[in-house]
């Protein structure tokens, strides 16, 4: 949400990637937020499972199931700067504001 207000005051024009500076696979985010989260384990989710709750929310599994790598560019070069570089420093923040 800090990227997109600074987008708003700083009245950037054209696409931004909002998104974090540090990318990564899917299944390091679930290692790191498991383990940030105190738990020991995780049930890996099936394409059946994602194309049922896609079939609930009206959308489509490509959004959950194809990778894109995509990166802040635009969003770094015109100055903003994160609170949380590494996704595990914001997992940990995470944990500990709903613990």
């Amino acid at each position: 949400m800090r990227a997109v207000y600074w987008l708003i005051a700083n009245e950037m024009e054209g696409a931004v990637n909002v998104c974090a500076p540090d990318p990564l696979p899917n299944e390091e985010f679930m290692r790191v937020l498991r383990q940030e989260a105190g738990i020991n384990f995780g049930i890996p989710t099936r394409q059946w499972m994602l194309e049922i709750g896609a079939r609930l929310l009206n959308t489509e599994t490509e959004l959950v199931l194809k990778s894109r790598r995509v990166e802040p560019g635009r969003l770094l070069e015109a100055g903003f700067e994160f609170e949380f570089e590494h996704w595990r420093d914001a997992a940990r923040d995470l944990m500990a504001r709903i613990a």
